[in-house]
Formats: C-alpha cells, structure tokens, sequence
C-alpha cells in the first residue's frame, strides 16, 4: 500500500503545473549558462550558426540589387574619372560580389559548419573588409577632381554603401565593424583636405551618420538575436506540446483500457457475488426468522440477524458501485416517460415515513399546486429522491426536522429541495462529500458508516437529465440537497378540446420549449 502511495505522490508531482515550470525555468538557465560558456560569438552557441545564415541569405538575396548600384555609381562616376579606371574599380567591386556570394552559397550548402564557426565567420569578416576597401577606392578615383559636385558624390556612395554593410552584415557585429572602417577612413580622408569652417557641418553630418550607423547595426544585431531566441522557445514550446499529447493520448488509452477492465471486472463480480449473497441472505431470513424450529442457542438467532443484516448492506454497496459505474462510463440508458415530480417524491416519503418516525423526526412538505409533468426516468427520479431521503433522515439528530420542496425554478424549470437540521458540512468538504467515497468529518462522528457513494450517484443521474445538483450546508445548522430540472423537461398542459373539434389522438402533452 506504501507503494502505490508513493508513487501516486510522485505522478502528482510529475503533473503538478507549478512543479513542471519551475523544472522548465532551472532547465532553461542551465541551458543558457551552457551556451554562453561554449558560444563563439552571440552567448548563445545554437544561434551562431544561424546568425551567419541570415547573413549568408541577406548576401545572396541582394545580389542583383547590389550589382544595379555599382553600375550605376559607375556610370555616374565616368563624368570626372577616367572610364578606364572606373572599369578597374567596377571589375574589382564584382570580383568582391562574386566573391561574397560564392562564401554565402558555400556556407549555405554545408552540413558541417557547425564544427568550424569561427573559420566561417573569420571568412565573412575579411570577405566584408575586402569588399568595403574596393568601395573605398572610390575616394581614391575621384580625389584629384575640384569640382564640388564630386565631392558629394563620393560622400554620398561611401555613406550608402556603410548603409549597406550595416543592413546585411548585421548579423555578424565583427563583420559590420571590419566594413565600417575602411568606409569611414576613405571619408575623412577624401575631406582632411578641405577642412574647414565652411565644411565642419558637412563633416559633422558624416561622423553623425557612421554613429549611427554603428547604433543601428547593434539594434538589428539585437533583434535578430531575439527574434532567434522566441523562435527556439516556440520550437521548445511546441516540442513540449507534442509531449504533453502523447502523454494525453497515452493516458487517455491507459484509462480507456482501466475502464474497460472495471466494467468487466464489475459485470463479472456482480454474478458471482451475487449468487452467493442471494443465498446467504436466503438462509439467514430463515434463521433469523425460525422457521424449522426455535434455536437451542438465543444467541444464534442475533447471529443469523447480524448476517442478514451485513448481506443487505452489502448488496446495496454492490448495487450502488455498479449503478455509479454505469453513470460514469455513460451506459445508462435512460427510459423516460411523463412523471409528476411531486407523486414521485410523496411516495418515497411514505416509504421512508417509519424510518423517520423511528427517530423521532418531523417531515414537513411544501409542494407547489398544479406542476405539470416532467420527462425523465420514473426507476432513476425514484432513487435520486430516495438517496437524498435516506441522508437527510440518517444525519439528522433525533427530534430534528426535514423539509421537502418541490416547485418552479426561475426559469421555468421543476426542483426538488430536501432541508435537514443536521450538523452540517464544512464548506471545504462539500467537493468530498460529492465524490465517490466521500465521507465529511463531522458526518463520520454522527452518523452510521456509509458507502459514499448516494451523492455522487444523484449528481451523475441529475446531469444525465440534463439537470443540475446544489449542496448548500452550514455546520450546526443543518444541510439542503437541491435537485434541478431543465425547462426542457417540463411539460406544458395542452389547452382543453371542445366537443366540436377533431380530438388530437395519440398526444397526451409536449415539451416545454427552451426558451420557457
């Protein structure tokens, strides 16, 4: 028993929500902590190879546009330069080009880049600084030209192509940075020679701008990271999710093939309890009773009435496990037909009357006149009212009180209500007491032992009527068990036939509609 306690212990652990989040954060800083000790670059090793293929993809997807600015910044270029040199300078920009995309489609096509990241990135870095050196030339091209318009030029491409740098090798912040400097030393240079008051705002905007882009490349670097950071939450998430239901999908299985083997272990132990009960109960009705003659032994006839007593009891536990089972597992076939709530629940009243007269106990009614006819189970209505009966009269003291309501619901539905001046229950017991084999604290000190199992069987029988099961208690003041019937169960009268009128044949009342 210690055993299957433990381990339901520890599979409460295992599916305890709080527990399973506390576990995911620890697994998570570990996680972290490992891979900023082991990260080459970002503080996250699993993101290293990624950033280098957001750069690699970048490079590749803006290959065309790339190679539609250099011609035209040559073609421009061509008014104060010389076409034989610009046709230099272009042919070595493309070479860079080629060369970038021949790095970025060979990354991109390797399975074992893993092993070697920093290679990779060491080539990324000189292959950015070869690239942006070629495009610093340009200052160098057009340096020996007066004319101002040059100037603004060279200042315009260099800036655009640090905005290039910045937006594609953002990825790699030690690649943003070797393409950065030569941009920014081929700017000043090309201006230390016309340094002046006249050009100090121009040269402060230069400076502004390459800060600015330095900024923006550390955002972006930033956000990438990010962005890769919930990607691999959500690819944990979901990995997590796709556990979580095969665990469902498996307990759901486990539980299936449980409930199959409770139904059949019940349906085979009900026979062969019952068989044997029957008998037993058989003979202990005719020793108890003397039949065949007085007992030498007194005693005797006590003994035969405990037996038949303790058979009873346990054929009502038997009948009360296989009726709760049957409402659990869905296979009660309700059989309904049009009931008065109100003669239901006065005959269970008579039956119960000498147990409640035997202890002394006041039944009072309170039904309310004219109700029509509800749709429900006859077998079911009558042993919901019995249960709740029987409870009321077992908890209620000697001398005590209980009321019987039966009447109109606010929306229009039928109730029965059955009121004790019993000890109560605490409100924190009422969810026990509802389930199977519940029993409250104080019921255990003042009553006679039960089963558990009267309430849980009403609550399944009420929800299978599509109706509803209130417990209302306060201790020392007594207990209120209020059964519920949808206004889909009530019936309406139908209106009176007059002599004149065809009878309708084979109607004898309709639903009440929902809206009722």
């Amino acid at each position: 028993m210690s055993e299957v306690t433990a381990e339901m212990i520890e599979r409460g652990r295992r599916l305890d929500p709080a527990a399973a989040a506390h576990r995911r954060r620890l697994a998570l800083k570990v996680r972290d902590a490992r891979e900023k000790l082991t990260s080459t670059g970002s503080g996250y090793r699993a993101f290293d190879v990624e950033l280098l293929r957001l750069a690699a993809r970048g490079r590749m997807a803006t290959m065309p546009v790339i190679a539609g600015i250099v011609i035209v910044v040559s073609l421009v270029a061509s008014i104060w330069v010389a076409p034989s040199r610009i046709l230099v300078w272009t042919t070595l920009v493309f070479i860079g080009l080629v060369i970038h995309y021949t790095l970025a489609r060979t990354f991109l096509e390797r399975e074992d880049v893993e092993a070697k990241v920093r290679v990779w990135r060491l080539r990324f870095i000189l292959a950015e600084m070869l690239q942006d050196t070629i495009w610093a030339l340009m200052a160098v091209l057009v340096h020996d030209t007066g004319d101002p318009a040059a100037r603004t030029f060279v200042i315009f491409v260099l800036l655009l192509a640090s905005a290039i740098t910045v937006l594609l090798s953002s990825t790699i912040p030690s690649a943003t940075y070797a393409g950065l400097v030569p941009l920014t030393i081929g700017i000043f240079a090309y201006m230390q020679p016309s340094f002046g008051i006249d050009t100090l705002p121009l040269n402060f905007l230069v400076a502004a701008a390459q800060i600015f882009f330095i900024i923006l490349a550390n955002r972006l670097y930033v956000g990438s990271l990010a962005t890769l950071s919930f990607r691999a939450e959500k690819d944990v998430l979901i990995a997590e999710l796709e556990q979580a239901k095969a665990n469902s999908d498996e307990a759901r299985r486990r539980a299936e093939e449980a409930n199959l083997a409770k139904s059949r272990f019940l349906a085979t132990m009900s026979h062969e309890l019952r068989t044997p009960l029957n008998a037993i109960l058989g003979f202990s009705e005719v020793m108890k009773s003397e039949l065949f003659g007085a007992h030498v032994v007194p005693s005797y006839k006590e003994y035969a009435s405990d037996i038949h007593s303790s058979g009873q009891h346990l054929l009502t536990l038997i009948n009360e496990i296989l009726d709760l089972s049957r409402v659990e597992a869905g296979r009660l076939e309700l059989k309904e037909e049009a009931l008065a709530l109100g003669h239901i629940v006065d005959d269970c009243r008579h039956l119960l009357a000498i147990r409640a007269k035997n202890r002394n106990i006041l039944v009072s009614n309170a039904f309310e006149p004219a109700l029509p006819r509800i749709w429900a189970d006859e077998r079911a209505v009558r042993q919901v009212t019995l249960n709740l009966l029987s409870n009321a009269i077992k908890f209620t003291p000697q001398g005590g009180t209980i009321t019987i309501k039966v009447g109109w619901t606010a929306s229009g539905g039928q109730y029965l209500s059955v009121k004790d001046t019993g000890p109560g229950i605490p409100e924190n017991e009422i969810p026990i007491v509802l389930s199977s084999f519940g029993r409250g604290s104080l019921a255990q000190k003042n009553a006679d032992e039960g089963s558990g199992l009267g309430l849980p069987i009403v609550k399944g029988l009420i929800e299978l009527h599509g109706g509803s099961f209130v417990l209302k208690s306060k201790v020392r003041e007594g207990t209120e068990a209020i059964v519920v019937f949808p206004p889909e169960r009530v019936m309406d009268a139908l209106p009176q036939i007059h002599m004149d009128e065809p009878p309708t044949s084979g109607l004898r009342g309709h639903l009440r509609p929902a809206a009722a």
